[in-house]
């Protein structure tokens, strides 16, 4: 059974996860920055930072959500930035971010199925994703796709939750996903099941290897694993030839 965020509805889990982001969308940055600390700005900074020797001019961010990584993307002064969501409400806030900031000939978020992406086959330079991977409903089809839109030498960056493994990083980590994160998500977003959701989801997604393994069979080659902050989060890395 695929780990969803609102277990007594009967909706499939990409619509159940549209639904938990929209709910969430007027606090979600608040929330990002708030629960990891601010380490996840870090985070997305060294991702897109494995990108620059490459200088890709086109570039795709699945699961855009607010437009954090897609904005960060710009640092690698690429031609464009597309970001697509099943969220409307994360969009709604995300294309806020860029009319503030004058960026819309610079990036554009639109409403976009990571697993049936619009776009034709080897259009994009870089595909990425910060934190939407383990969203997917079918993770394969989900990471087909992002091969399948890669030129061939693209590159794919995907950012996404891990469990530490090493004492007493995981201890501290555990008790911290079960007890204090959902106490804190759900009485800021007022939403419990998204930040009970956020928990379960990390512990069902394929980690390191495994992962690698996934991206391998996709197609992707010189797949590597880098973890960050004691392995809370990993950057998984790959290339379409």
């Amino acid at each position: 059974m695929p780990v969803v965020p609102y277990k007594n509805r009967d909706l499939s889990k990409k619509q159940q996860v549209a639904l938990m982001f929209d709910k969430i969308s007027g606090k979600y940055d608040l929330l990002n920055h708030l629960l990891s600390a601010g380490i996840d700005i870090s985070w997305r900074k060294k991702a897109i930072r494995l990108l620059k020797p490459a200088k890709p001019k086109l570039i795709l961010d699945i699961a855009t959500g607010t437009g954090d990584f897609a904005l960060e993307a710009l640092r690698l002064d690429p031609d464009f930035v597309t970001g697509i969501d099943i969220s409307e409400g994360m969009l709604e806030k995300g294309n806020e971010k860029i009319r503030k900031k004058k960026l819309e000939n610079k990036v554009e978020l639109k409403y976009g199925d990571s697993e049936n992406l619009e776009f034709l086959d080897n259009k994009f330079d870089a595909v990425i994703v910060a934190f939407g991977v383990r969203n997917f409903e079918n993770l394969e089809l989900g990471l087909s796709e992002m091969f399948r839109v890669l030129k061939n030498g693209g590159k794919v960056v995907i950012l996404e939750f891990s469990k530490p493994s090493r004492f007493p990083y995981q201890q501290i980590y555990n008790f911290y996903f079960k007890y204090i994160l959902p106490i804190v998500g759900s009485t800021i977003s007022k939403d419990q099941s998204a930040y009970t959701y956020l928990p379960e989801s990390v512990q069902a997604f394929p980690q390191g290897d495994e992962m690698l393994e996934i991206l391998s069979d996709i197609g992707f080659k010189n797949n590597k694993c880098i973890p960050l902050t004691f392995g809370i989060s990993s950057i998984y890395w790959g290339e379409k030839e």
